[in-house]
């Protein structure tokens, strides 16, 4: 069933990122654009974006596909993080069952700089298998997501550092600090000194947020240990908040274009 046309362009925001925050924030004086940031419900006290947010899943692709006919969806921009594989696949599936156009908001990776001393790890359960050949007291920047994969790596004594406490730690003694970036490098270098942090495990989330314990692990000469990010979703893709808004903005006018009443040319009646 074709979607009634409506003067407001409902955009569904796939969030939990700074990026998505940006967007949403960027289109919230638009009369013609309403915007719905969808966030998964992982932090307790999410930041909250301009115009309307749900937290929670959708149950799958299926169960996305419906929320989209449900609320109306014109177009969704999947801006959640690099490592959220999932949602994005689900995201891809559903768009395109329903016809929906689709955009994929992805910061791009960090890369290597002179004087990084970088070995990669393709998961969490690869850069377990590694850590405690590279330091002994190893600092675990990755999220709770994949704490657990670190739980038998015994002569570590790690620091995890946490946005959130969590319900429980599965690394048996480790030490946990819970603080909220972002951290420039200066206040980075000074926790890991603080720590006597050896060690900085942690995924290539990519962005500006995160960037600054990398950059203090290199001005204090200290091995990182980084996730490699899964596949990045499907097409199209683009790097930016200011690309993913003039996505939407080309919706947006190609609408208004198509609902403009025809007008015939006249032609003069002597020729």
């Amino acid at each position: 069933m074709p979607r009634r046309e409506r003067a407001t362009f409902r955009l569904l925001i796939l969030g939990g990122t700074a990026e998505a925050r940006a967007l949403a924030n960027s289109l919230a004086d638009r009369p013609d654009v309403a915007t719905i940031t969808s966030l998964a419900g992982r932090t307790r006290a999410p930041k909250r974006p301009a115009g309307a947010m749900r937290v929670g899943g959708f149950g799958g692709a299926a169960g996305l596909e419906r929320w989209l006919e449900t609320n109306a969806i014109d177009a969704t921009v999947d801006a959640t993080h690099p490592f959220a594989a999932a949602i994005s696949a689900n995201a891809a599936a559903a768009c395109r069952r329903r016809g929906l156009p689709r955009l994929a908001l992805v910061r791009p990776p960090w890369t290597r700089r002179p004087g990084d001393r970088w070995t990669a790890a393709a998961d969490a359960a690869a850069a377990a298998a590694q850590v405690e050949k590279l330091g002994r007291r190893p600092l675990l920047a990755i999220g709770r997501s994949g704490l657990a994969a670190f739980a038998a790596c015994t002569d570590a004594m790690f620091v995890v550092r946490v946005f959130e406490p969590p319900d429980e730690t599965p690394i048996p003694g480790a030490e946990v600090r819970v603080s909220r970036g972002p951290f420039d490098e200066a206040s980075e270098r000074a926790f890991l000194r603080r720590e006597a942090v050896d060690l900085v495990v942690t995924k290539n989330a990519g962005g500006h947020a995160a960037w600054g314990k990398v950059a203090a692990a290199r001005a204090l000469g200290l091995p990182v240990l980084i996730i490699d990010r899964p596949p990045p979703p499907q097409p199209p893709r683009v790097p930016t908040v200011a690309a993913a808004a003039a996505w939407v903005d080309s919706l947006v006018a190609a609408r208004r274009r198509a609902a403009a009443p025809f007008t015939p040319i006249r032609r003069d009646a002597r020729r």
